[in-house]
């Protein structure tokens, strides 16, 4: 049996799955071209734990897709509460001027990622693509992956949310 039309607009629909809080990362790579590429994305969920599979997706619309479709690794860097001027700066302007000024490093296979400062980064093999909607869901394979102390950037409700720092949860 079809799935019924839905009862909803896209409006409606945007503001009920905003009351759903994520965390925020900004997905790194490298192109083809050597350029870096660079984005935020706030749909990232794990898979499964054998073998180690996280995914994400990304819209069909993006200037970045083709690039990201076609590359073989790519790193998943979770942005900590301190980062969110960094995940405004990955959330608009080009690629290659998102990354001026930002310090970044490579990952154990090579790939590129950001700084020490994430709350935590997994290193993806590139294994898996499903064209679903107006999106693509990314599935990769993590072969690398570290986390540090530092609590999760939250998005939730249309906006960033700050995770309360703990002297503010007593």
């Amino acid at each position: 049996m079809p799935a019924s039309p839905p009862d909803f607009d896209a409006p409606f629909f945007r503001t009920a799955l905003g009351r759903f809080a994520t965390g925020v990362t900004v997905v790194t790579a490298m192109g083809e071209d050597g350029q870096p590429i660079g984005m935020t994305v706030s749909s990232f969920n794990s898979v499964s734990l054998n073998p180690p599979l996280v995914l994400w997706s990304l819209s069909r619309d993006s200037s970045s897709l083709a690039a990201l479709q076609r590359c073989q690794r790519y790193v998943i860097n979770v942005l900590s509460a301190d980062q969110l001027a960094l995940a405004k700066r990955f959330a608009s302007g080009s690629a290659p001027e998102r990354y001026t000024g930002v310090h970044t490093q490579r990952a154990p296979g090579g790939t590129l990622m950001l700084g020490s400062e994430c709350a935590a980064w997994f290193e993806c093999h590139n294994r898996s693509r499903y064209e679903e909607g107006d999106h693509v869901i990314m599935v990769g394979e993590v072969e690398h992956c570290g986390h540090s102390g530092a609590l999760p950037l939250v998005y939730h409700a249309g906006g960033f949310d700050l995770t309360p720092q703990p002297e503010q949860m007593r």
